[in-house]
């Protein structure tokens, strides 16, 4: 604990230097609105780094987000609003808080319990009216969709069966294919809102996150078309030159072979080492 607080009392020395006369003319320049995209970045830098498995670089991804944190703590103090002390009491005030089934005498069964008396104790603290009021304006709008399916769950609003996410798919998916014979621009638009917004619930429903689950589609999806792309180039030829139906070959064949190396995988993995 002493080397911990020692370490992060150098870097608020540090932000404290860079941010002071004489320091880092580029530091000195920034202000809360500036660096607003670094913490976003810094956010996803994060995610990549806990992705990719390497300890070693999310140790730091999550430094780099720590920074961000200090920077915005050094800024706020020089105007006397706060300091890094305020910000970390808050959060640990928040904390002992919203778990009195931990640090006071209030017992909880189970983490659907716990999550529920989140929510209730937020919206006491913060006087709101609704689960939904303070949506983050910044989140993208799969993790949106997600925050605000899972806010509503946590007070009861929720589906009872994963059939039954499945059927608000199909019902969302039959209303776009009647927009779109239709021929309203408008209603399609809202309709295809409407699927996203179901398919976020149904992933959300199994415990899965639409916006890996999509970013890992985008990756598969690039890496076949850039084994299209090797194999057309390898030919001579650019992608343009080729036929759909050429193209779509290439991309089948692409899939098939992903297919294949992913059995190969999985059967390394289960081999069992002989003695």
């Amino acid at each position: 604990m002493k080397t911990q607080t020692r370490n992060l009392a150098r870097l608020l020395r540090i932000v404290e230097r860079l941010r002071a006369p004489g320091g880092c003319p580029w530091d000195r320049k920034q202000t809360h609105h500036s660096l607003r995209h670094d913490l976003i970045e810094e956010c996803y830098e994060v995610l990549d780094a806990l992705e990719s498995g390497k300890i070693c670089d999310f140790c730091d991804e999550l430094g780099d987000l720590l920074l961000q944190i200090v920077f915005h703590a050094q800024i706020a103090s020089e105007k006397n609003r706060f300091d890094f002390d305020a910000v970390a009491k808050s959060i640990a005030d928040k904390l002992v808080r919203r778990h009195p089934h931990v640090f006071g005498d209030k017992k909880l069964r189970g983490h659907k319990a716990v999550l529920r008396q989140w929510e209730i104790i937020k919206k006491a603290e913060k006087s709101t009216h609704s689960v939904l009021d303070e949506l983050p304006r910044s989140l993208p709008a799969l993790l949106k969709a997600d925050k605000v399916q899972r806010k509503v769950a946590r007070v009861g609003f929720d589906w009872r069966h994963v059939n039954d996410v499945v059927a608000k798919v199909e019902e969302e998916l039959r209303e776009l294919k009647s927009a779109m014979a239709s021929g309203s621009r408008r209603q399609f638009a809202e309709e295809l809102g409407d699927l996203l917004f179901a398919a976020v619930n149904l992933a959300r429903f199994e415990g899965l996150q639409a916006e890996d689950l999509l970013n890992r589609s985008i990756c598969k999806f690039a890496m076949r078309f850039q084994a299209v792309e090797r194999v057309v180039h390898a030919q001579g030829k650019q992608m343009d030159q080729c036929s759909l139906e050429e193209l779509d070959a290439l991309w089948e064949s692409a899939k098939h072979a992903a297919l294949m190396r992913r059995k190969h995988r999985d059967k390394r993995a289960v081999r069992v080492p002989s003695s």
